[in-house]
């Protein structure tokens, strides 16, 4: 299916949240199913599988293939989503930076010979950082400058359009377009179906939603971009593998757009405090100017991907987890996951209110 009516696949696909919490039973896919469409493409004179501990909205697996250790990334929700394919294209523009990412090994998202899309990638060594973090070992001003220079390596990419990126643009050999002809078309997407949402369970009243509309419009020149870079969408230390002071790999590309060059910096603020966002744009800023307006410009962005976390967070019953959930961290709860979403919502709406520097995060 296209995703040009998508802002977050997560919260804005048809079958809302699919994956996002405990499997229902009759959703896994059997092994002899997942065997024969790996021995199908690959013809390996040894193959062997085991389930992998995946936290995303995919289903996961390891694989040795003839030796070469593998992860394989299985889609099978109910809209039949080809996108691990247009996923596997960003990877290799990203390579192509010096970004360190896993190497695509093979891909079918056609369903022809399985019921289910894959991805085989190679499996990076290395557990995610958010790992090392709930431990309490992470280098946190380390890795966070690192992150922040591969932002400016991978921005260096700037495709057509806006939004998420068109397969079929890809398949006729245009390159990676977006769907949107403008960003403020992209950046208003499913908003008002995301406010309506937080309203009606109860974690916006109606006059906190429309103060968060006024604030939009009120900043809405900032959103006039000629150009847009590419932009993970999913910026997180889960999606970063590594050892305590060092980044081996960023996967997970799944959401990538083409957007604002602020929108990966405020991500990484939907989780981490000052310090570490003022390492990680020392860190982009070692590789790419920062524009002028970037405060206000990250303010609006870090509102608007903590509407869409908010979105999810409610939807898939986040704050009713415990603390081995890998958002919370060590000893919390969901109460506080819930709370501290709403302060930075609060601290978000400050900032582009007052155009304020990173302080209270």
């Amino acid at each position: 299916m296209s995703r040009r009516d998508v802002y977050y696949w997560k919260c804005d696909r048809p079958a809302a949240f699919h994956g996002t919490g405990p499997r229902p039973r009759g959703d896994e896919v059997p092994e002899e199913a997942i065997r024969g469409a790996l021995s199908a493409h690959f013809h390996p004179d040894q193959l062997t599988l085991s389930p992998a501990a995946g936290q995303g909205n995919h289903l996961t697996w390891n694989a040795e293939i003839d030796g070469v250790p593998s992860f394989l990334r299985i889609e099978n929700g109910p809209e039949g989503d080809d996108h691990l394919a247009m996923e596997s294209a960003v990877l290799g523009e990203v390579a192509a930076t010096d970004v360190p990412v896993p190497r695509v090994l093979g891909c079918d998202a056609t369903r022809s010979r399985v019921p289910f899309a894959w991805q085989a990638l190679e499996r990076i060594p290395h557990p995610d950082l958010n790992q090392w973090w709930k431990a309490g070992v992470l280098d946190e001003a380390r890795v966070a400058h690192e992150i922040g220079r591969h932002i400016a390596r991978w921005q260096t990419i700037t495709p057509r359009g806006f939004g998420p990126f068109d397969l079929d643009a890809w398949r006729f050999g245009k390159g990676l377009v977006g769907f949107h002809p403008d960003y403020p078309a992209y950046f208003r997407l499913r908003l008002e179906d995301h406010l309506r949402f937080l309203v009606a369970r109860s974690f916006f009243s109606s006059e906190r939603a429309d103060e968060i509309r006024a604030l939009i419009e009120t900043h809405a020149d900032l959103l006039r971009l000629d150009r847009g870079v590419l932009v993970h969408k999913d910026l997180a230390l889960w999606n970063v593998l590594g050892t305590a002071d060092s980044v081996a790999a960023v996967i997970d590309f799944d959401d990538a757009i083409t957007g604002d060059p602020l929108d990966d910096l405020s991500l990484l603020a939907c989780f981490h405090d000052r310090a570490f966002l003022e390492q990680a744009l020392a860190g982009y800023a070692s590789g790419q100017a920062l524009p002028d307006d970037w405060q206000p410009r990250f303010w609006l962005h870090l509102l608007r991907n903590l509407i869409v976390k908010a979105v999810i967070r409610v939807g898939a019953g986040y704050f009713e987890r415990d603390s081995g959930f890998f958002l919370i961290g060590s000893g919390g709860s969901g109460a506080d996951l819930r709370r501290f979403t709403e302060e930075r919502i609060d601290r978000a709406m400050l900032g582009l209110r007052e155009g304020s520097g990173l302080g209270g995060l």
